[in-house]
């Protein structure tokens, strides 16, 4: 997987949520499945960063990002929505992907890393497209795991 950040298997899921604090849930009950953290902790660091302004990135996409203290490398989940849900994205466009991530709480330049990795992903026209109509979960992990083999590091 990309050397910016951890996303396992498990950490890919399709997913029903009809608003932005379903989602923020569901991103925390992941990665407290997946990643053994506290669910709590990570929700209300997911709802603290929210609070700053959106996460929305564009184009169908949502980051919402923290940083814990109980993690020693960035770990992400994915998210696909089943029905697009109002993200307040600065485009205005719902959302349909949502790419969780945590960081140490000292991972100052990793965790941008991070962030710009997913991001390049997102941006790229022919990932977008094959993320958003990939079939299952596996079929998403498939191209996350080729995309970074390939250039998303």
């Amino acid at each position: 997987m990309d050397a910016n950040f951890k996303l396992l298997p498990e950490a890919v899921a399709a997913i029903r949520a009809g608003t932005k604090d379903a989602i923020l849930a569901a991103a925390a009950d992941r990665f407290a499945a997946v990643y053994g953290v506290d669910r709590d902790t990570v929700l209300e660091s997911l709802e603290e960063r929210e609070a700053l302004g959106s996460t929305g990135f564009g184009r169908g996409v949502a980051i919402p990002h923290a940083r814990i203290d109980t993690i020693n490398r960035p770990v992400a989940v994915l998210l696909r929505l089943e029905s697009p849900v109002d993200f307040g994205a600065a485009d205005g466009m719902d959302v349909d992907l949502v790419f969780g991530l945590l960081s140490p709480i000292n991972a100052g330049v990793s965790h941008l890393h991070a962030l710009a990795a997913i991001s390049r992903m997102v941006r790229d026209d022919d990932m977008h497209q094959a993320l958003s109509e990939a079939q299952d979960s596996e079929a998403l992990y498939a191209l996350l795991t080729n995309s970074s083999d390939r250039d998303v590091a």
